[in-house]
């Protein structure tokens, strides 16, 4: 259904779109933090942030809340294609936006728990594990130095019987992760942009933005536009919809959550299969998602909606590695759009005069949208 089309009244006109300064496109991590930040600069500056959906409708409440920064399988490929200096930046990038996220919010706001990250490792995995367990020493000087934690990975094998997996060899722990309720976060930050003065307006779509002497041209679904002085765009995985030809390729993840499991005795977040998947406990349940892999081109897409063969596999693993022997029932599945690109390294930047971008969170939102949208605040003044 097209959204319905319209004139602006001159109520509408002079109380809600008069004399803005700035303009955030996205309420997800990103935009939030960037507008909340913008107006600690600028106290008395009007910023508006401008949402599509009822909520932040792309990764920020539809991920599976990992407060991680850096596993060792991940990290090891990474530095296949990229060089050590680069690939430790992007740790240190991730670790600060952590950091800077649990400052911004709280601890208890964000229902933060220090459990740790662990990677899965089966035996047919045997030479990755390895791999990663040579590397443990240096991994542990090179990222302890900027966590300010001694050792950060470790091999946690006599952790396995607790855990109840199947099929599973070797448990690799990184201590300094942890993970988040998504939802609460989400929730604290709405609260603080309020209190800060910020105006959010959703269900709200934005088709096109041009940069012209005037100011920047915002076109919206419901066929009116607005002019105003500088925009910053925190969409993300939907960036091409209003600037075609950016450098940032949507990719949709599916995830489930189960209904409570008596007893369950999985407690943390975990990787699996080279993070392709990933799953943690939340309120008595697991929520599973990932398996993009097994169809990268279908799941190159900004549209939500399903994959039967990913959902089977998510199913398969649950069942059988997760919960092996435990009657398990789905509550519910939902999809969510990440923004990634040719590199991992985010894109903040001045698209034009007026324009800044802070998108391209590589799945990594949790982690690096508070640094990227504080750094894209500071690039709009």
């Amino acid at each position: 259904m097209q959204p319905l089309k319209y004139h602006l009244s001159y109520w509408e006109r002079e109380t809600f779109f008069k004399d803005i300064d700035l303009v955030v496109i996205g309420s997800g991590i990103v935009g939030l933090t960037a507008a909340i930040h913008y107006k600690s600069l600028r106290p008395k500056a009007k910023v508006v942030v401008i949402e599509r959906g009822a909520l932040p409708i792309g990764a920020s409440t539809r991920n599976a809340g990992f407060a991680c920064f850096g596993s060792m399988t991940e990290l090891l490929d990474d530095l296949t294609h990229m060089s050590e200096d680069t690939v430790l930046g992007i740790v240190e990038k991730r670790w600060r936006g952590l950091q800077r996220l649990r400052n911004l919010i709280g601890d208890e706001a964000l229902d933060y728990k220090g459990l740790g990250g662990y990677e899965m490792f089966t035996e047919e995995e045997e030479t990755i594990f390895q791999q990663c367990l040579e590397r443990i020493p240096d991994f542990n000087e090179k990222i302890g130095a900027i966590t300010g934690r001694k050792s950060v990975y470790s091999v946690v094998d006599d952790r396995l019987p607790s855990f109840g997996f199947r099929g599973v060899r070797h448990l690799l722990l990184n201590e300094a992760e942890g993970q988040v309720n998504t939802g609460k976060m989400m929730a604290a930050l709405l609260q603080k942009a309020r209190e800060a003065g910020v105006d959010v307006y959703n269900g709200l779509g934005i088709k096109h933005l041009e940069d012209t002497s005037r100011g920047v041209e915002l076109e919206t679904e419901y066929g009116w536009s607005i002019t105003v002085p500088r925009v910053l765009v925190a969409v993300n995985g939907f960036a091409q919809q209003i600037m075609p030809g950016l450098a940032v390729q949507p990719a949709r993840n599916q995830v489930l959550i189960t209904q409570p499991i008596a007893g369950l005795p999985v407690e943390g977040c975990f990787h699996y299969d080279r993070g392709y998947y990933y799953f943690r406990n939340i309120d008595g349940r697991i929520l599973l998602g990932g398996g993009r892999n097994l169809a990268f081109d279908t799941e190159a897409t900004d549209q939500f909606g399903s994959n039967e063969l990913i959902r089977s596999a998510l199913v398969q693993l649950l069942k059988t590695v997760i919960c092996p022997g435990r009657q398990i029932e789905i509550d519910t599945w939902w999809s969510g759009i990440l923004g990634l690109g040719p590199v991992k390294k985010p894109i903040v930047e001045k698209a034009s005069e007026n324009v800044v971008l802070a998108l391209r969170l590589s799945g990594m939102g949790v982690a690096i949208g508070t640094l990227v949208g504080q750094e894209g605040a500071e690039l709009s003044i």
